[in-house]
């Protein structure tokens, strides 16, 4: 299976690859003219052959334009800022999971340390989600939204209510507390375009975040028995959204 790479644009009928992807496709992987790659800028994927390779770019020619398939169902992940080894963890995952736009939460209950070195970590984020989009065969990398209090943003939901595409997302607050029911028990006969999901951070929400997000139409589910770690969390409930919501 040939690989996927991003750029910015395609110029009628050549193509341009630069920086980083750039050197490791010339350095790393050892292109050379003649080459066949796959190469997408957001919305239009394009077969593309090496036609020069330098220190700083690869040129591409293009061959063929490929069919696109967009994704039916649009995730949103509102994810809270956790340990930074298992957070970067959990955005790989995310991407191969299909979700399309991811919000770090700075929860009342995030370690304050991690919440202020988050802002120094966005540039090495984005280029996780690329790198494990490009891997996933992707045609664009997610969207990352800068960091948010919950409380903040359950209320920008709240007040996008009102739209009829909102209407048909479903909003799903994942919780411990044992009296939440069990998240499939929200899913049967959903017929949705896509759906925000929050997890929330080690030490769970506090009551405030809790009758934030409720205001803001979140059902408020379980996972089961158990106290799944964020990563963990991530995965599991992204799955059975991919399994259970209709295309």
């Amino acid at each position: 299976m040939r690989r996927r790479f991003f750029i910015h644009d395609f110029d009628s009928s050549t193509a341009r690859l630069t920086g980083d992807p750039a050197h490791h496709l010339a350095r790393v992987l050892r292109a050379s003219p003649g080459q066949l790659y796959e190469l997408s800028d957001g919305s239009s994927l394009w077969l593309a052959r090496v036609d020069r390779v330098s220190k700083s770019a690869v040129v591409f020619s293009l061959v063929e334009q490929l069919p696109v398939t967009p994704d039916p169902l649009h995730l949103t992940l509102l994810i809270s800022i956790v340990k930074f080894d298992r957070f970067e963890w959990a955005l790989e995952k995310a991407t191969e999971l299909g979700v399309a736009e991811i919000v770090p939460l700075t929860a009342t209950r995030s370690e304050k340390a991690l919440v202020t070195a988050a802002g120094k970590r966005a540039a090495r984020w984005q280029k996780i989600l690329i790198e494990s989009a490009q891997q996933s065969r992707r045609l664009r990398p997610p969207i990352l939204h800068a960091a948010s209090r919950p409380s903040d943003l359950f209320r920008r939901v709240r007040a996008q209510l009102a739209a009829p595409l909102a209407r048909r997302s479903l909003n799903i607050l994942l919780s411990e507390r044992l009296s939440a029911p069990a998240l499939r028990s929200i899913l049967e006969g959903k017929g949705t375009t896509g759906a925000i999901l929050a997890i929330g951070p080690e030490g769970g929400w506090t009551d405030e975040e809790f009758a934030s997000a409720i205001s803001a139409d979140f059902r408020e589910v379980s996972l089961g028995p158990t106290i799944l770690r964020t990563e963990t969390a991530v995965i599991a409930a992204l799955s059975v959204l991919r399994f259970a919501l209709p295309p």
